[in-house]
């Protein structure tokens, strides 16, 4: 992916809409995190627009009177795009721009933005570069013009940026190998996540909204060294590392993308089969801002994803984040009971999550007990590296251990079983 340089910082104007029985604060809440994602993507926020409807208008969305309103704005304040905090269909943002003068845009198109910034390796590319070409499939206008305009505006960038006089043919094409390319590194994951489970035990994953500190206390839990800065999308590409619990127990846990309300569909169809390590874990990790006024607002929207990739049933821990900065969090125990509060920057509850940890996959575990022959080693360290060990006896015949196994260890272990009486 090549991002093309950009000489001046873009001017945006922001528009949100009140529809139904939305409030003005609950629109306004929107626009301040819109406007975080168009100040992560670089460019400048110069003013907003919010309006109330009943329902979108279908040719503008808001109105050929309101449009015409933010023409005029954007025209005293110099703006190069006006972003919508609603997703446009390919006929209103045409209009749009007739009426504007000027590019108009959704937020679905500053979140492709952000993500085509962020992505690094060849997954992560070819995950954003499909999405990209799926949102902007339907909005191609027609030959003589570029898809992507030449300054390099917010929702024009990405990789494999395609001219307009390409035709659908060649842009589906284009998708057609994304999806295999896509296939063939997800066969590859899946033999790695099966690998570990048998392996390794239990599988545990961070999820939460984007910013809540997921890679922070990932680094915190295992040195794992993964990107954290206080931005949104900063890590896209999942981390996995080997941890070991208070109990003995060794784990893996993989640090994942972070989640956003009205996160694209294009982006989450493309992301699949990198958030298919959440639906298949054990366990997960819910980390929470703790510090941020809409934490309930995000750990809704956050489920909601959870739902749609099939991982809503998956038993969750909330790690409520950045007690650091609270002077009181006696309001979030009672709103989020059960929820473990930590610090990821400074170590504080961290000792208490993994023992919280520990505790839900006891509970998941299998008691067991075997007689080891003695001149059977494997077996005995084999129970030692995967369960947790709750007595040992030697006799006659054996050491007698009573273990405890997650479900996947103990399926290896009576496949080991079986070999050792063949012999």
């Amino acid at each position: 992916m090549t991002l093309i340089e950009r000489s001046f910082q873009e001017r945006i104007i922001l528009v949100g809409v009140a529809l139904g029985g939305k409030s003005y604060e609950e629109v306004e809440s929107d626009l301040d995190e819109l406007a975080l994602l168009v100040d992560t993507a670089g460019a400048l926020v110069v003013g907003r627009v919010i309006q109330r409807r009943d329902r979108p208008d279908p040719a503008t969305f808001v109105g050929a009177g309101k449009a015409e309103e933010i023409h005029q704005l954007s025209e005293v304040l110099d703006v190069d795009t006006v972003v919508f905090d609603e997703e446009l269909t390919p006929a209103q943002q045409r209009n749009l721009e007739k009426i504007f003068g000027r590019t108009a845009i959704d937020r679905t198109a500053v979140i492709l933005d952000v993500f085509a910034q962020n992505a690094s390796t060849p997954e992560g590319k070819a995950q954003v570069e499909l999405a990209l070409l799926s949102y902007r499939l339907p909005r191609l206008r027609g030959k003589g013009k570029a898809l992507s305009q030449q300054v390099g505006r917010i929702g024009t960038r990405g990789p494999g940026e395609t001219k307009l006089e390409e035709d659908r043919r060649r842009l589906l094409e284009r998708m057609s190998a994304l999806r295999r390319e896509l296939k063939a590194i997800q066969s590859t994951r899946q033999l790695q996540r099966r690998s570990r489970k048998r392996s390794r035990g239990a599988t545990v994953s961070l999820v939460g909204y984007t910013n809540a500190g997921k890679s922070t206390l990932m680094n915190q839990l295992t040195n794992a060294g993964v990107l954290a800065e206080d931005r949104l999308f900063a890590t896209l590409d999942p981390r996995t590392r080997r941890l070991s619990l208070p109990g003995g127990e060794s784990i893996t846990l993989t640090d994942t993308v972070g989640f956003i309300k009205k996160l694209p569909h294009q982006l989450i169809e493309s992301f699949r089969s990198t958030l298919e390590v959440i639906s298949e874990a054990d366990l997960l990790i819910h980390v929470v801002d703790g510090s941020s006024l809409n934490a309930l607002e995000q750990m809704k929207a956050v489920r909601e994803v959870l739902d749609e990739i099939g991982a809503g049933k998956v038993e969750e821990v909330v790690a409520i984040n950045k007690v650091d900065l609270l002077e009181s969090s006696e309001h979030i125990q009672k709103v989020v009971p059960g929820a473990v509060l930590v610090s990821a920057l400074t170590g504080q509850g961290v000792h208490e999550l993994l023992s919280e940890i520990s505790g839900r996959l006891r509970r998941r575990a299998v008691l067991k007990e075997i007689s080891v022959p003695l001149q059977h080693g494997e077996l005995l360290a084999f129970l030692h590296r995967e369960g947790e060990i709750l007595s040992e006896r030697i006799d006659e015949d054996g050491i007698n251990v009573l273990v405890r196994l997650e479900p996947a260890s103990l399926g290896l272990l009576e496949k080991m079983l079986s070999e050792v009486d063949e012999r």
